[in-house]
């Protein structure tokens, strides 16, 4: 293995565990219906605040994403030509 290799791969790894996190961070898309169902009421602030707190996890991930999409097709690339 070359040195190139073991820094991409361990940058991919690093970009995976991210990912995870990120994902994981995010509420699920079902989360409002069960307060919506109990009759409970949430704030205008309380959520003006978690909205722009999932857009920037979900901003976040897209970015992420892309990143990661791009080292691996770079790494392939390189490695097809080494």
């Amino acid at each position: 293995m070359s040195v190139f290799e073991i820094i991409v791969g361990s940058i991919l790894i690093l970009f995976s565990l991210v990912i995870i996190a990120v994902i994981l961070l995010q509420q699920g898309r079902r989360a409002g219906i069960s307060g919506a169902i109990s009759g409970a009421a949430d704030t205008f602030l309380s959520k003006n605040q978690a909205r722009t707190m999932e857009t920037k996890l979900a901003r976040w991930t897209k970015y992420i994403c892309i990143g990661f999409l791009l080292l691996v097709l770079a790494s392939n690339v390189v490695a097809a030509f080494i």
